[in-house]
């Protein structure tokens, strides 16, 4: 029988012959191209045979094989897994976390075998790996069936989708007649972030780390789909067995890996806790460079004899612990240092990682904070790292806590390489040129381009429309870079002449990618429905240096429209007199983020800039509670010294919720000093102005509050 026979012309006969060989010939061709690394048939040929084998297939389904090549890639999509029950109950490790632990480790075990101090007592140590726990059930050197750990004594039935792991061998030679291998499915970091491009390109959720794609991918119902995603597989360890494998852990590992198995190439033999120890750190040093995520090193006692004696606890194993990395820490290597320009023109460093997984977060990149961080002191001159700089090449540890941005917090000098020289950070802006200085006493670099700078136009930009500032719905830090990139805005005010300039804009924007006709009007609908903004927001969105949300709320209460504020702004450029006092004396603001207001309106463009977006805002007033009745409204009150019965926060809460202007310094304009136990200046200064005070009690009466 040959395969130019055209399916139509087979007999009954014939067909089953056909299916056998075409069984035989695929069966093969994915030893050679799955476990060998040596495929005998080219793509297409491979493909045309199998389209063949299904085609026969759909004419005589009464002849399907139980080891149709169709069964071994894939089937259609299930109702659900079936449950398995493990002949051999799939237990976890406990975990050890120090030298200590696997000092206590070896300890336990030689005292529960009777073992002294000085005997040898040999053990494997292998890379834990960060994936999904698999038992693969083979008979007669076929897979019949595949597990999930479950519950460690049921797991779920993923025969189907295990089938399609290149590692995974199909068939076995030479293999007891009943063996369960166990091992790990995962998925290596380039495969991971291939498979997250797709993912997006197609409009779909990425996976958080490659854990999660690896049992997602897994436990498809569909395994035509976890035959799509790049799966592999680590064997390491077995379950029921018709005869042993090897006497020792490390001979039952070579077995497995001479029946077509992959094996962990970092699995060393070690002789007791030093030996481990030492093999720990050895491969937690070369976490970052596998190409796949580990989160500790397995420790088993190597003799098999000696696991039987040892035996199991209810949960867990006598003989294997698994020495945990800390959750939070990493070891890479630094591949670039990057200046970004933000908003304010701060210049921060970043540094460019090989990929390594943190805390369960792939992390490819951390924060270097500034130039003195990284020459390897703190903000007053003190060393850091034990004064260890950073350099391009190095090799770096990285840490996270909670969800804080990752930082570099090691460097192992012993890896530098030779010609590396510190890095210089730059004194002009790397996006437009300008000069960047570093004012005394401040810790970063800023560059003074200020508009003309387009990093921090863009970043202006994307604060502008950010949440809790304008909000625009439909224009966010993606639409922004494009239409500054395009030449649509540099500035606020250009978000609102989009329609004008371009007529309704449609033209142009409806045929870029990811717009449309409706998104484009949508979007030109938004933008005119923000031009009715409250000044709180306008004040925020403006993104001056140190004038933060909070800060723009007191700020708008204070001065309670547009007009106010911007004649109190010229009134105090000189940051001096009546002007200047009463801005600092609003609660929360203070003379540095003073300063920043009134130098922002003082510079000619920034403040033309200003001018052109607010002519085309109704900018709404910021509208006072009706306290009307109350007796402190309209009064200026300074809280100093210790509230005993009330928080400062509460005190001041309440003080603007009946009608008062809370401020932070005592001034001729001041009203009322609340003074509590420590008051030291402030009282002394409104005792000089004649200013009311009173004591804590006396306010609460004031306010009706006792």
């Amino acid at each position: 029988m040959t395969a130019k026979i055209d399916i139509e012309d087979l007999t009954q006969d014939e067909a089953a012959v056909e299916l056998a060989r075409l069984a035989d010939v695929l069966g093969r061709a994915n030893q050679d191209y799955y476990n060998a690394d040596d495929p005998n048939l080219d793509d297409a040929t491979y493909d045309a045979l199998k389209r063949r084998n299904i085609e026969i297939e759909t004419r005589f389904p009464a002849l399907k094989r139980e080891d149709s090549p169709s069964e071994q890639v894939g089937a259609a999509p299930a109702e659900g897994f079936s449950k398995v029950t493990h002949a051999v109950a799939m237990l976890s490790l406990s975990n050890a976390f120090d030298a200590e632990d696997v000092a206590e480790f070896d300890g336990r075990i030689r005292k529960y075998l009777g073992i002294g101090d000085q005997e040898r007592l040999e053990y494997t140590a292998e890379p834990k790996i960060d994936g999904l726990s698999l038992s693969l059930r083979y008979e007669n050197g076929v897979l019949e069936q595949a597990a999930t750990r479950g519950d460690g004594a049921i797991g779920e039935n993923v025969t189907a989708n295990a089938g399609t792991i290149a590692d995974i061998p199909r068939v076995l030679t030479d293999a007891p007649e009943v063996l369960e291998v166990r091992g790990e499915v995962y998925m290596s970091h380039a495969d991971f972030e291939a498979l997250n491009v797709r993912q997006e390109a197609a409009g779909a959720k990425p996976f958080a780390n490659p854990r999660n794609a690896a049992a997602g991918s897994l436990r498809q119902l569909d395994s035509t789909i976890t035959k799509s995603r790049p799966l592999r597989f680590f064997a390491y360890a077995w379950g029921e067995f018709s005869a042993p494998l090897a006497d020792t852990q490390d001979g039952a590992i070579k077995r497995l890996k001479s029946l077509g198995f992959v094996t962990n190439p970092l699995t060393a033999l070690c002789a007791g806790p030093d030996q481990l120890v030492d093999h720990y750190a050895e491969i937690e040093k070369q976490r970052a460079t596998l190409g796949y995520d580990i989160d500790g090193v397995v420790y088993k006692v190597n003799d098999l004899a000696l696991q039987e004696r040892l035996g199991f606890r209810s949960t867990t194993p006598r003989w294997a612990i698994a020495h945990k990395f800390a959750a939070e820490l990493a070891w890479t290597w630094l591949t670039a240092i990057d200046i970004q320009v933000g908003r304010t023109g701060a210049l921060s460093p970043v540094a460019r990682l090989q990929p390594v997984t943190v805390g369960g977060v792939v992390v490819s990149n951390a924060t270097l904070h500034n130039e003195d961080y990284i020459k390897g002191l703190d903000s007053k001159g003190g060393e850091i790292r034990g004064g260890k700089d950073i350099r391009f090449g190095d090799w770096v540890q990285v840490y996270r806590a909670g969800d804080v941005i990752p930082k570099v917090a090691d460097v192992d000098l012993n890896k530098r390489p030779e010609d590396t020289d510190p890095f210089v950070f730059p004194d002009v802006c790397p996006q437009c040129g300008s000069d960047a200085i570093r004012e005394p006493g401040d810790a970063v670099r800023r560059c003074i381009g200020g508009l003309i700078c387009p990093a921090q136009a863009v970043e202006k930009l994307k604060h502008f429309v950010a949440r809790g500032a304008f909000d625009i719905e439909g224009l966010g830090a993606k639409q922004v870079e494009q239409f500054y990139g395009d030449g649509w805005i540099a500035e606020p005010a250009d978000i609102f002449t989009l329609k004008e300039r371009f007529g309704e804009g449609l033209q142009q924007l409806k045929n870029r990618e990811g717009w449309g006709e409706k998104s484009a009007q949508n979007l030109f609908q938004a933008i005119d429905e923000k031009r009715k903004i409250p000044l709180n927001r306008v004040l925020f969105a403006l993104g001056i240096r140190h004038v933060g949300e909070a800060a723009s709320n007191l700020i708008a209460l204070h001065y309670g429209d547009w007009a106010t504020f911007e004649t109190a702004m010229r009134d105090a450029a000189a940051q001096e007199g009546p002007a200047w006092e009463d801005l600092i004396g609003v609660d929360g603001v203070g003379g540095v983020m003073a300063g920043s207001l009134v130098g922002t309106f003082a510079q000619d463009r920034e403040r033309a800039s200003i001018d052109r977006l607010i002519a085309q805002l109704d900018v709404q007033p910021v509208k006072r509670p009706d306290t009307s009745g109350s007796p402190v409204t309209g009064k200026t009150v300074v809280f100093t010294g210790t509230l005993e019965k009330m928080t400062r926060a509460e005190a001041k809460a309440r003080a603007e919720r009946l009608g008062a202007k809370v401020s932070g310094s005592v001034s001729a304009k001041t009203d009322i000093l609340v003074a509590g136990p420590g008051a030291g200046s402030k009282a002394k200064k409104a005792a000089e102005l004649g200013i009311e005070t009173m004591d804590e009690d006396g306010w609460l009466r004031l306010i009706g509050a006792t």
